[in-house]
């Protein structure tokens, strides 16, 4: 079986590893996707975009990717989506359009109940098979058959939580994967890494970034250890510095303590609060929201992103409490994604 894969963003890829080991051998992809799986049509690295503004700059490039992929679409089988629905949506329409028998599968859902709720008519227009990885999504659907809850993700990557805190002396910084939110983090962390004594600061880099692109985006790293392992020293430390993102519902899932932050373009981010209609941003935070209950970890954004504040959290954060949040998160979340979303691939 052909495959024409979309998966831009590198939570995509990592969620795209795993469904990969419940698929069968003969089941090649083509597309946009990690090159430890494939042979690409483009480096992950290029096509990285962070907010409104650079989308816009990017634009033809997009537009030319979107034909190609809808070229290869051509001598594939069926089509999975994952992620990305500013570039993912457009592409399912045209798809749509070209092939109308092709089965098209989305996987990692756009956030319609964040905003945007149109979107909901796109995807059930264009779609074959819609597969949810959250659990009160379903309800903005009206074709209750197109749409499955499958599960979390991330609870089938992550098997390893943490029952009870200890100190580690390690503290886990995540800035993110798009040039933004590493350039706007690093200079605070850098702060934290000189208050904070005696322990062992490890920079979470992604393993596709070459030496000279993390010295011209992450600048002077000479106080962090380097991973790209975040599971492992998630697990492994006593308190994370994290970039709003999947990262932060990584460490609420094992049980790490952490605050999360988020500094994007000023216009983004006024947009963004603009139509955004949510109390948080954190993921975890908004399934407590939706569950009754209060919010599992602390928020900062734009100029509150500052080393008093963060510090503030690291030495003050009721830490008991968060574990035991933690532990109601993996209990509402489930198990079997990846393996729900082979079998429907495969089916």
């Amino acid at each position: 079986m052909k495959l024409l894969v979309c998966a831009m963003e590198t939570s995509s890829n990592v969620h795209l590893k795993e469904l990969k080991k419940h698929l069968r051998e003969d089941v090649e992809f083509l597309g946009v996707f990690d090159k430890e799986l494939g042979e690409p049509l483009y480096d992950l690295t290029h096509l990285a975009i962070m907010g409104f503004v650079d989308a816009i700059k990017k634009l033809r490039f997009f537009f030319q990717l979107r034909d190609e992929l809808v070229e290869l679409a051509k001598d594939c089988d069926k089509v999975l989506l994952m992620d990305s629905s500013g570039f993912n949506l457009p592409l399912a329409k045209k798809l749509k359009h070209t092939y109308p028998e092709k089965e098209i599968i989305y996987y990692i859902l756009p956030q319609a109940w964040a905003w945007k709720k149109k979107r909901v008519e796109k995807l059930e227009k264009y779609c074959t098979k819609l597969c949810s990885i959250i659990p009160f999504e379903s309800e903005i659907y009206k074709d209750k058959e197109k749409i499955t809850y499958v599960g979390h993700p991330l609870l089938d990557e992550i098997s390893d939580f943490k029952n009870n805190l200890e100190n580690t002396n390690k503290i886990i910084y995540m800035p993110g994967s798009r040039k933004t939110e590493i350039i706007n983090h690093m200079d605070v962390f850098r702060g934290l890494t000189k208050e904070i004594k005696d322990k062992e600061h490890i920079l979470i880099i992604p393993s596709k970034f070459d030496k000279e692109y993390i010295k011209k985006t992450y600048g002077d790293i000479s106080n962090f250890t380097i991973s790209n392992d975040s599971h492992k020293i998630l697990k492994e430390a006593e308190f994370g510095f994290i970039c709003s993102g999947t990262a932060t519902l990584e460490a609420s899932i094992i049980g790490t303590p952490f605050v999360m932050s988020y500094v994007a373009k000023k216009l983004d981010y006024f947009i963004g609060r603009k139509f955004v209609k949510l109390p948080f941003i954190g993921l975890a935070n908004i399934f407590f929201w939706k569950m009754g209950e209060k919010a599992i970890h602390k928020e900062y954004f734009q100029e509150e992103v500052n080393l008093e504040n963060l510090l503030n959290e690291y030495k003050n954060m009721n830490r008991e409490s968060y574990l035991k949040n933690s532990q109601t998160l993996r209990k509402y979340l489930q198990y079997g994604s990846s393996k729900n979303v082979a079998n429907i691939i495969q089916n």
